[in-house]
């Protein structure tokens, strides 16, 4: 079963679809919406500040949800998409947005919807990405424009396909209590 540890008197609340690897961890403030999916090792720690997880997210192996105490809440919106062993601190992802793998996206930055960070890219303090581009680098820039078929494709297309392989592994309703062996 993942840990779930109550730190603070809260305690993470957990959709009832959401599905959740046997060895992530949550603790605090955190929510979790419908459909979502929380993958092997992911760390998601709500002490300092709280996390919103909306519907539809997958937050794929590996990867570290935090903030800073003291900073606004770290939100990461409907049908967003967290590669492996990425790093979401203290930011805003509006939602309908991809971070590649390895990404870094740090505190008070605000991730518009539609759109891509790409692997290994690191989004700095207070960067706004607007909507509609890719961004890559370290520091991370804008350096393609996206079209509407590249948004359906790697966007909604990797949240869709996160709630289908979530399927593969724990079925219906939260992977925490579904199936231990």
């Amino acid at each position: 079963m993942a840990l779930i540890v109550k730190v603070n008197d809260k305690t993470p609340i957990i959709d009832p679809s959401a599905r959740i690897a046997e060895n992530a961890t949550l603790t605090g403030d955190v929510t979790i919406g419908r459909e979502s999916s929380i993958w092997y090792n992911v760390v998601i720690r709500g002490d300092v500040n709280k996390i919103i997880i909306g519907n539809h997210v997958n937050i794929q192996d590996g990867s570290m949800v935090h903030g800073t105490a003291g900073r606004g809440d770290t939100i990461l919106g409907d049908y967003t998409s967290v590669g492996h062993r990425a790093i979401i601190h203290g930011c805003q992802i509006k939602g309908r947005a991809l971070v590649g793998m390895g990404a870094i996206i740090l505190d008070d930055a605000i991730i518009e919807e539609d759109v891509i960070i790409a692997a290994g890219s690191v989004v700095t303090q207070g960067t706004v990405c607007e909507s509609g581009w890719i961004y890559a680098g370290a520091p991370a820039k804008p350096v393609k424009k996206l079209d509407e078929g590249r948004i359906q494709y790697y966007i909604d297309g990797t949240a869709k396909a996160y709630v289908e392989y979530s399927s593969w592994y724990w079925g219906q309703g939260n992977g925490s209590e579904a199936h231990q062996l």
